[in-house]
């Protein structure tokens, strides 16, 4: 049986913590940001972590 091979795109997208966490970067940070306050902004620059029920999910995609 042939290996299964890591999604790129998933790859580049998400990491694992050494807890074993899904860790992510916000998205809504690219443009239109004179809309949105300073405040906002501040909190998407801060990394995310998937549930716990999406993570095993991911977690195969970006196995190594």
């Amino acid at each position: 049986m042939a290996k299964i091979k890591t999604h790129k795109a998933t790859a580049k997208r998400f990491s694992v913590t050494k807890s074993g966490k899904v860790k992510l970067n916000h998205t809504c940070r690219r443009h239109k940001l004179g809309i949105k306050t300073a405040k906002r902004k501040r909190n998407l620059r801060k990394a995310g972590y998937l549930s716990t029920s999406m993570a095993p999910a991911i977690k195969t995609l970006i196995q190594k």
